[in-house]
């Protein structure tokens, strides 16, 4: 048995390739877009940080979300608005952008402007929504339902691949774990690998406890460097991080994300285990 992970088909981003030879990636941002400033302010501070560390990045924040505990819960500015403000990070900063599709009726526009579109877990196994997606030709990040094992995931990639998309990722983002909390398989990595895509954990949303609060969900972002290292010690090929420079007033999923502040001592941390983990001591960026 090989001591390093099986190499996974390389995706292009547009600006580098995920999988493959290439170094861990990250993908990273809020939760959800609480104002142009406040996203902006954060990709800024994430490309400095990515930048200096040589790590490949995506950001992320997301128009809308959908699912929320509460009617009253804070969604984002909505579909049109949201786009526009993702297009300035990209543009003005040059870095892809990645956020959640829930609707066909948002696929197109949303391929427009997004370098990857994401398929939130709970929308995972609706197949005309990942047709959709798959038709636009652009990688497509489906992270694994909540409820599915990672076997399950093999009819996922049947459909994008049917669909005549090959740009696939897959994301693990924890397993039911009773009520109200999630548990991470570090299997789930290794067994997803072997359908020959690139896998990406999401070292967030894994530590987020649905409902915990009743009209809101709980975490314990406390864990994130441990979960992260985790990970990146089965060998995946990028992380998937929520972050917020104040977690606590964060209009979403405060609870599990990790203070942006403290980002760089853990990434860097990680970048040097994902080198240990493949067996090389300098990787160069597959363009």
């Amino acid at each position: 048995m090989s001591n390093t992970p099986k190499v996974t088909q390389s995706i292009s981003t547009g600006a580098f390739s995920i999988g493959g030879k290439n170094p861990l990636a990250l993908i990273a941002g809020p939760c959800v877009i609480e104002s142009e400033k406040i996203v902006r302010d954060i990709a800024e501070k994430l490309k400095r940080i990515t930048s200096d560390l040589g790590v490949p990045f995506i950001f992320k924040a997301s128009y809308d979300k959908a699912n929320r505990s509460s009617i009253q819960s804070f969604r984002g500015p909505g579909l049109k608005k949201g786009l526009e403000i993702l297009h300035k990070i990209k543009t003005d900063l040059d870095i892809p952008v990645l956020s959640d599709v829930h609707k066909e009726e948002e696929v197109e526009p949303a391929a427009e402007v997004l370098d990857v579109l994401q398929i939130p877990a709970f929308l995972c196994r609706q197949t005309d929504l990942l047709v959709k997606a798959a038709s636009t030709g652009k990688p497509v990040n489906v992270k694994k339902g909540q409820f599915m094992a990672p076997w399950d995931m093999k009819n996922v990639v049947n459909k994008l691949e049917e669909s005549g998309n090959k740009n696939i990722l897959l994301t693990e983002r924890g397993a039911t774990f009773g009520y109200n909390n999630l548990v991470v398989d570090m299997r789930s990595l290794v067994l997803m690998r072997d359908y020959g895509y690139p896998v990406v954990f999401d070292c967030t949303h894994s530590l987020q406890q649905p409902g915990g609060q009743g009209t809101k969900s709980g975490g314990q972002r406390e864990m994130i460097p441990d979960l992260s290292r985790g990970a990146v010690g089965v060998g995946c090929d990028a992380l998937f991080m929520e972050v917020h420079p104040d977690p606590d007033q964060a209009l979403s999923d405060g609870p599990n994300m990790l203070q942006l502040d403290l980002l760089p001592e853990l990434l860097e941390q990680l970048v040097t285990l994902d080198q240990i983990v493949r067996g090389k001591e300098h990787m160069s960026l597959e363009r």
